[in-house]
């Protein structure tokens, strides 16, 4: 028998109750698929399918891909150019703007009864429309079928700048589940580490990282905010191919050219679950359409934690601190100031 053998049979033996505490598990899984681009109700409904198949393997918590209700529009143009606006442009976004949902709205209501029907927890990759202006929206739902809120994308991303609006401290939330504390960050902002300190700060267990970005590098982020955040990330990515996507003369694409199936890969996924020790759980999948799932001990984030807590031990808020506005900004506020008229019956002071 080795020392460390030695050792860790002579603690079981002398500490009470030692590893004897059993972990939670939760079985996850990840929805990497496409939009159906320009129809909602098919992509909505295209989400109930996984969402039932994920639950009939046994998942409690399913996770969508940014955009995936209303679509991310990859390759899009707009025909936005410097100084430069076209009718084709506005007709596109149009399209495009009639994509978007209403939160809340009957598509939220429509989730809902799809994670109360499975019994799971659900975050869905969704444009949201408030107005005319679009917001790329995480949306969170219980087992028991409420919409608990949402989070709006904080800083869009390149040309995304063009479409959307800006996400604001408001809706940056953790929710505290059975499940473990759950909350998200939308693709590139996952590269903020201020916004990243806030979910850590709010102490998020069950990190959900939406994305477009189907690199290798972005493999390398999802690892490193595992191991940052002592917490699990699933990292849900769309898999489409181009003859997903509605055809048009002005978009843009880098297409991988796929054997499997003879087709232009336009979004090649990498959906990945990482535990908060660095292993990965399940994934990356560049294939196909599919689930990604894994069982996550939860002890696993006390065990990470024992040499690395960033908003705890590991801390040093006497010389770095980070504040959060959490304040709702709105471009328009209306005072009205109420007067109570005199009253002629009463007597009245000379």
């Amino acid at each position: 028998m080795s020392g460390t053998e030695e050792m860790s049979k002579a603690l079981k033996a002398t500490t009470p109750g030692f590893c004897d505490m059993p972990s939670t598990i939760v079985r996850a899984s990840i929805v990497q698929a496409s939009t159906v681009y320009n129809d909602t109700p098919k992509t909505i409904e295209k989400a109930g399918e996984f969402i039932a198949q994920a639950a009939s393997d046994g998942a409690q918590l399913v996770v969508f891909p940014e955009a995936y209700i209303g679509g991310y529009p990859r390759g899009y143009r707009f025909g936005i150019g410097v100084g430069v606006h076209n009718e084709a442009g506005r007709d596109c976004f149009r399209r495009y703007h009639a994509s978007a949902i209403v939160v809340p709205g009957p598509e939220v209501d429509k989730l809902a009864e799809m994670a109360r029907k499975n019994k799971v927890y659900l975050v869905m990759g969704a444009m949201e429309k408030d107005g005319y202006t679009l917001y790329c929206t995480a949306l969170f739902f219980s087992s028991e079928g409420r919409f608990l809120g949402k989070h709006r994308k904080v800083m869009p991303t390149s040309l995304e700048r063009c479409i959307w609006g800006y996400g604001d401290g408001s809706t940056i939330p953790v929710y505290d589940t059975p499940l473990g504390k759950l909350g998200a960050a939308i693709c590139w902002e996952n590269r903020m580490p201020l916004l990243r300190t806030s979910l850590y700060g709010k102490g998020i267990e069950l990190y959900c990282a939406p994305t477009a970005d189907g690199s290798t590098e972005w493999q390398s982020s999802m690892m490193h905010i595992a191991l940052e955040g002592g917490c699990f990330v699933m990292s849900a990515c769309q898999f489409c191919l181009r003859k997903d996507f509605p055809e048009h003369a002005d978009y843009l694409f880098t297409d991988w050219y796929d054997d499997q199936h003879q087709e232009a890969i336009v979004s090649q996924g990498g959906s990945v679950i990482i535990s908060p020790l660095g292993k990965i759980l399940a994934g990356p999948n560049f294939e196909s359409e599919g689930l990604v799932t894994a069982d996550l001990d939860l002890g696993d984030i006390a065990r990470a934690k024992l040499y690395f807590d960033v908003v705890g031990h590991y801390s040093r808020p006497d010389i770095f601190n980070l504040r959060v506005n959490e304040n709702q900004n709105k471009p328009v506020t209306f005072v009205s100031k109420s007067v109570k008229a005199a009253d002629d019956s009463e007597p009245q002071d000379n």
